[in-house]
């Protein structure tokens, strides 16, 4: 599993390499690389885009691969845990309850916090549906701990949500300082609200592994 989450992390830090390329070129995957009368574009350069693009490719089904492995990895963890738990004796015979603390379920794995909210726009689609600085984010519509390739899937589910509401679980402090609260809010992702983007927030990865839960 260490192994599996270290070549996970790589990959995606070769993926985010790759894309800043594409990033500094003004062009995604999707681009046209062509003019319209079928000419390549001179204002870019069109052999490292494709290079690059054919990288991602591959990195994106290298990443594919590795996620399968570790969630076959999670779902033997449980297993085992669960078959520990379920037979787990003391020498006399009689069963031992395990602390339930000390099992996490596969829900709280994928629930982990990947991403806090760093700052807000004020006016911002983030600010309106209720967003703060030091939020940190359980999920992202269908992004989780698990899936979120340092941030780049929360990119593409707001592109592809434009105008549509992404649900997003959140852990937020209490003012007091004392506990914290658990919240969802369900955040609208649009242009021409006033400001950059289409959500007017900043997020950064938090790094943690899933046994620091």
């Amino acid at each position: 599993m260490a192994e599996l989450m270290n070549e996970k992390e790589r990959i995606e830090a070769e993926l985010s390499a790759y894309s800043s390329v594409l990033t500094s070129q003004g062009v995604t995957m999707d681009t046209s690389l062509t003019t319209f009368d079928g000419y390549p574009r001179d204002d870019i350069d069109v052999a490292q885009i494709r290079t690059t693009r054919a990288r991602i490719i591959h990195l994106r089904n290298d990443h594919k691969e590795v996620m399968k492995q570790l969630e076959k990895g999670l779902h033997a963890h449980f297993e085992a845990l669960q078959n520990a738990q379920d037979s787990s004796t003391t020498p006399n015979g009689a069963t031992t309850q395990l602390s339930q603390r000390s099992l996490p379920t596969q829900n709280a794995i994928t629930e982990t916090p990947f991403a806090k909210v760093n700052s807000v726009a004020p006016g911002s689609p983030a600010d309106q549906a209720g967003l703060k600085a030091g939020d940190v984010i359980r999920s992202f519509g269908t992004v989780n701990w698990v899936n979120h390739e340092r941030l780049t899937k929360v990119g593409e589910v707001v592109q592809q949500n434009e105008g549509r509401a992404v649900v997003v679980k959140i852990v937020r402090q209490n003012e007091s300082g004392l506990g914290i609260r658990e919240l969802s809010v369900s955040l609208i992702p649009r242009r021409n609200w006033g400001g950059r983007g289409l959500l007017g927030c900043h997020l950064v990865p938090i790094h943690r592994h899933p046994n620091a839960i």
